[in-house]
């Protein structure tokens, strides 16, 4: 199941379950959309994969079961242990390279 984290692992800024500004590449990193456009250039700086919007689970179970008030959001924040610098290195190389071909 999605983790949801709550914040861009890049800048830090806060990236509530409901927020349409989260984007996740295959292993669930989760980036601003500002960081993946700007710094990223859709490069997953852990994994070199390309990036999507992260689905935004119900807050509501209109299903049983089947929402953020049965399975919430996680609460513990994640940082990258790359520098800025690093993280544009790393995606100036893989960029030109589309996302299905890495």
């Amino acid at each position: 199941m999605l983790e949801i984290k709550p914040n861009c692992e890049c800048c830090d800024s806060d990236l509530p379950a409901h927020s349409e500004q989260a984007y996740i590449c295959s292993y669930e990193c989760t980036f601003c959309i500002d960081c993946v456009t700007t710094l990223l250039q859709n490069v997953c700086p852990n994994c070199g994969g390309g990036f999507t919007p992260r689905p935004i689970r119900p807050s509501v179970a209109y299903r049983t079961g089947v929402s953020l008030q049965h399975h919430p959001a996680s609460t513990q924040r994640v940082h990258s242990e790359y520098s800025k610098t690093e993280l544009l290195t790393f995606s100036l190389n893989i960029k030109n390279i589309a996302p299905r071909k890495r």
